[in-house]
């Protein structure tokens, strides 16, 4: 039963580069936004409007923990993965297909990856995918900053599409994962920064406590070349957790990554230029595989007893 999770991992992480993201109809996060769209966030006094938005998302949870449970529990119960190799196997591939939907690390690649093909094409085009992937105005961007923008959205989904749902899922099981992903889709869904923020407030503050651990261990899976850097350019961004990703990138690679009257990060870096997305990738793609191992790790010691 301790190798059940690890290998869960490793099938969702093989299918996910086989097969890519299952149908919108069968998605399990298009349903998270579905719920989460159900609630027209409006103007409301502080105090009412935190109540109803955390009652919101504590309803959303309950009901994402549950049928995650009991997909979970199906499993188990089914193919009893303690009785033998051959039942263990199969109840890995199984829960693995569930997990397979709460992580996106091919589609996330691709989506970076298509903003450097379409700006050879043109700057306008680059702008426009990239607006695919950020929340930002991408217009007036310059095609430095459009890379820029492309690498610090890989570094900080790393943790938000990869890391941190495998880390829930080490912690908690497939309920851990799910829920650790309607937090993150709350926070991207509500997190506004207008009238209807104290709406979003719970969600935003979910979504930061859940990603706290996880965005670290992504930065030091990144690999970057200093950690008393890494600590004081972390900072230097408005979230408590994003700045260490994107941090760990641009030291990884020695590059300047900046949002335009945000922040800087590695300001001793070079600037971006064309090939770089190229670099984020594979440095990326290194931290998926020792992220992994890191969790699988985590999720034996947690079921041996170590």
């Amino acid at each position: 039963m301790t190798l059940l999770l690890p290998l869960a991992m490793a099938v969702a992480l093989a299918t996910d580069r086989l097969l890519g993201e299952p149908p919108t109809w069968a998605h399990p996060v298009v349903g998270m936004g579905r719920y989460l769209d159900v609630f027209r966030l409006a103007r409301l006094p502080p105090a009412l409007g935190f109540i109803a938005g955390a009652l919101a998302w504590l309803g959303g949870a309950a009901l994402v923990a549950f049928i995650a449970l009991w997909l979970e529990g199906w499993v188990l119960i089914a193919l009893q993965p303690w009785a033998s190799p051959l039942r263990l196997i199969g109840a890995a591939v199984l829960i693995g297909l569930l997990l397979k939907p709460l992580l996106a690390w091919a589609m996330l690649a691709e989506e970076a990856m298509a903003v450097e093909t379409v700006l050879a094409e043109s700057l306008e085009a680059g702008r426009a995918r990239l607006s695919r992937i950020v929340s930002r105005d991408t217009s007036v961007l310059s095609a430095t900053e459009v890379r820029e923008a492309a690498i610090e959205t890989l570094a900080e989904n790393l943790n938000d599409s990869v890391v941190a749902p495998l880390f829930w899922f080490a912690v908690a099981g497939l309920p851990g994962a799910a829920v650790y992903r309607f937090a993150n889709t709350a926070d991207a869904m509500w997190g506004y920064r207008d009238e209807r923020e104290w709406c979003g407030k719970w969600a935003a503050r979910a979504d930061d406590a859940l990603s706290w651990l996880p965005a670290r261990l992504t930065a030091l899976v990144l690999m970057p070349p200093s950690l008393g850097l890494l600590l004081r350019e972390a900072r230097s961004t408005p979230s408590p957790n994003s700045g260490w990703p994107m941090a760990a990138m641009a030291l990884r690679l020695g590059l300047r990554l900046t949002k335009p009257g945000v922040y800087t990060l590695h300001k001793a870096g070079r600037p971006v230029r064309a090939g770089d997305l190229q670099a984020a990738r594979g440095a990326a793609r290194q931290a998926v595989i020792t992220g992994t191992a890191l969790m699988a790790t985590l999720a034996w010691s947690l079921r041996s007893g170590l």
